[in-house]
Parts: C-alpha cells; sequence; structure tokens
C-alpha cells in the first residue's frame, strides 16, 4: 500500500470541490466579515480591551472567622455544592482533629482568595467571589471524636412520603461550598477534597444553583424550579429572631446550629399538566408574586380565615402554606430556608425531560422542636406531594465559628 503524499501541494478532489463552493460565496463572506469586523471594533470601543473592565463579585470576601460559620446568615451565592464524607475505618480522634486543622485553614486561604497550601492551579483562587465554605458533623464523627452524640443529631423519623436513596443520605461531614461564580466552588471544593482523601471517601456530591449575580436585586426571594417564590417567610437575616430561630444557644454547639438537607425530585412534567389555577391552590400563593391567595404582598400574612362567596377557605387547608404554618394544629414553628436548585439529565431509559428538582436546606436551633413538626404535617397533608418526592436526607450539626488561630469545631470536640 503506498503512503499519503504529506506535501501541503497537493491536494485532493474533496479539497478541490470545497475551495469552488468557498470561491462562488466569496463575496457574501466577504461582505459579512467585514461588516462583523466593524461591529467588533465597535464593541471594542465601547467596552475597552479585554480584561479591563470592573468584575464587581470576583473579589467579593465573605470574613471566614468568626462567633458563627459563614455561608448561613450570609447572603446565598449563585452556586453550591454539597459535600457528604464518609471517615475512613483507620481514622480516630487525633486523625478527626488533624483533619479539621487542615480543612480550616485552607478553607480561610481559600475564602480570602489565596491558595491552599499545596494548590496547583494557585491562578484559580484568585477570585473567591463571596466564597464561603460551612462544616458540619454528623453523627458517625461526634462518635470518632469520643464526644457525645446529642440526640437531634441522628436520620430524621421515616416520612411516608419519603423515598430515600442511600446515595443521598446520610454521613459523618458535610462540606458546604457556596460563591457567586461556579468555577471558584469547584475549584474550592477541589482543594477542600484534596485535604479530607487521606481520612474519608466521598459519600455523595450535590452541586446546585441559583440566579447569577447581578440578575436581580440583592435579598430578592429565589424561585424553584416550579416557578414559585422560595423562603418567603424567612427571617431577617441580622434580627434578633433570626438569632431565636437559627442559633443554638446552650450546649456545646452553642453558637452554632443544626442542619437538614433533603433532596427533593420536583416532576417538572406533570407539574407542567397543572393549569395555573391548580398549582396556586396546592401552594396557596400566587405564582407571579408569590402573595397569599387572601391578597397583599409576598411577604403580608395569609388571612386563613377569609372564605370565598361559596363559603369555602380561600385557602385550603390542603395547601402547602397553610400545611407548613401549622394554622389548624394550633402551631407554628420556623426555620430558615437556604436552598439550591439542581436540573441533571434524566437517567437511561426515563421518558422525563430532566432530573430536577431542589437541594432543600434548612437551618434552625431544634430539629425536634422546629423542622420534624412542620414535615410531619406537610407528610400528613399537603397537594405539593404530588409533585414532589424525597429521595435524600441527612442531618448535620454546624459547630460555631472559630477565631484565627482555631479549628472549626475546636469549642466542641476539645
Amino acid at each position: 500500500m503506498t503512503a499519503p503524499d504529506p506535501s501541503p501541494h497537493r491536494l485532493g478532489r474533496r479539497h478541490l470541490l470545497r475551495a469552488g463552493s468557498l470561491g462562488a460565496g466569496a463575496l457574501g463572506v466577504g461582505a459579512a466579515s467585514v461588516g462583523l469586523d466593524r461591529s467588533l471594533r465597535r464593541r471594542g470601543a465601547e467596552t475597552g480591551p479585554a480584561g479591563d473592565g470592573p468584575a464587581p463579585h470576583a473579589a467579593a470576601v465573605i470574613p471566614f472567622h468568626g462567633p458563627h460559620q459563614a455561608g448561613i446568615e450570609t447572603p446565598a451565592p449563585a452556586a453550591a455544592t454539597f459535600l457528604g464524607l464518609d471517615l475512613r475505618e483507620e481514622v480516630d480522634r487525633e486523625g478527626v482533629l488533624r483533619l479539621l486543622r487542615l480543612l480550616t485553614d485552607d478553607a480561610a486561604r481559600l475564602t480570602r482568595g489565596q491558595s491552599a497550601l499545596a494548590d496547583t492551579e494557585p491562578e484559580m483562587a484568585a477570585e473567591p467571589a463571596a466564597l464561603t465554605v460551612t462544616v458540619g458533623f454528623g453523627p458517625g464523627l461526634m462518635e470518632r471524636a469520643e464526644r457525645a452524640v446529642p440526640d437531634w443529631l441522628a436520620p430524621l423519623p421515616p416520612f411516608g412520603i419519603d423515598q430515600l436513596e442511600e446515595r443521598f443520605t446520610g454521613g459523618d461531614l458535610l462540606l458546604q461550598v457556596a460563591a457567586e461564580d461556579p468555577l471558584t466552588v469547584s475549584h474550592a471544593a477541589r482543594m477542600l477534597l484534596k485535604d479530607a482523601r487521606a481520612f474519608t471517601r466521598v459519600r455523595w456530591v450535590q452541586p446546585g444553583f441559583r440566579r447569577s449575580p447581578g440578575t436581580q436585586a440583592p435579598g430578592t426571594t429565589m424561585r424553584n424550579l416550579f416557578g414559585q417564590l422560595d423562603g418567603s417567610a424567612n427571617p431577617r437575616p441580622g434580627s434578633d429572631h433570626f438569632a431565636k430561630v437559627v442559633w443554638i444557644d446552650e450546649g456545646p454547639f452553642t453558637g452554632g446550629t443544626s442542619m437538614v438537607l433533603r433532596r427533593i425530585r420536583m416532576d417538572l412534567d406533570g407539574w407542567d399538566e397543572a393549569d395555573r389555577s391548580a398549582r396556586e391552590q396546592s401552594t396557596g400563593t400566587r405564582m407571579d408574586s408569590g402573595a397569599p391567595l387572601t391578597g397583599g404582598t409576598e411577604f403580608s400574612p395569609p388571612d386563613f380565615t377569609q372564605v370565598s362567596a361559596n363559603g369555602f377557605p380561600v385557602i385550603g387547608e390542603f395547601s402547602h402554606v397553610r400545611r407548613a404554618r401549622g394554622v389548624d394544629e394550633g402551631e407554628h414553628q420556623e426555620i430558615f430556608r437556604r436552598p439550591y436548585n439542581y436540573d441533571e439529565a434524566p437517567p437511561p431509559g426515563s421518558t422525563a425531560l430532566s432530573e430536577a428538582g431542589q437541594i432543600f436546606v434548612s437551618f434552625q436551633a431544634d430539629v425536634l422542636g422546629q423542622f420534624v413538626p412542620i414535615q410531619q404535617r406537610l407528610d400528613a397533608l399537603d397537594l405539593l406531594n404530588q409533585w414532589t418526592t424525597p429521595i435524600g436526607s441527612a442531618v448535620f450539626a454546624i459547630p460555631p465559628g472559630c477565631a484565627e488561630g482555631e479549628h472549626l469545631g475546636q469549642s466542641v470536640l476539645e
């Protein structure tokens, strides 16, 4: 077999045909090129050379040290990755403490826009973009550290709506890595996993997203993938009320909180089939503004006594807002929601357009007294359950923050 001639001057039939077709349209291409070139020159004159414009979010720094961990009361940024880790069998109490020292040191560096100690790509740490790293302890870590496990630090009681999958459930250690830029999140998560790999195995990874920075005014309530405003009833960060709802005020975790993380699959295809009235009746709120069906604004209190001309409650007993608030049981518990959306490729063989849902994250001072009663009411009667299915669940103790020179969890474990 004769080897092909590598000479660049020898053109085959396909090359000649391609050249002919390009030549036939050369005038059109040339004219378009001139127009594109002029357009690019005008745009360059308006915006300046690439890289010279402002980067309003790149240099944003959230302090790492303090009485509380960042990533809870701080505004929720656009991207987050939640990492559930299991301790290796050989890791003892001292190993847990070494791990936390490593994580604390590198997390403090990364949130300042500095590279981790073993970072082989330090340039990727230069834009912290409001990066926060929040660490949580599962019951397994507390046992390994030879400390008492609080009674609330345990799997949630079973709920009838749950279809939990092991790959999204449990964990000894949580890392919540969040920033306004997904590349910052990805790099920081990798650096922290490199710190942890000698001590832990990855149990699950759950990335999530919100609106990109600049898309909406700061403080705007996020929308979930159903299009609903999600979190309107949250206590206001920085208020005394927030502190009462979220921060633990006694015991070893004083200054910390608890986190419930639930992965909730959302049936978007089924939701598409419901008309707007059905959607609003299921939630008890308007889709456009988030206001209760009884009127007002997103933040107006619902009037559960109001009835229609036919004598029926305007906000039905089965509505999500009514069940969450415990009106019919005479109870009212609060939590602080900080959720993220997820949207992934559907599993092979599925006819769904996507595998989508919410990484539901809530913080509260008392899991058993705040979160569990709400979830029990929703489990018993909530019309939204037609379109939502919890497939993952975990509870973590979030230790208080630390001062410079200390490591996260020091006041709890040492």
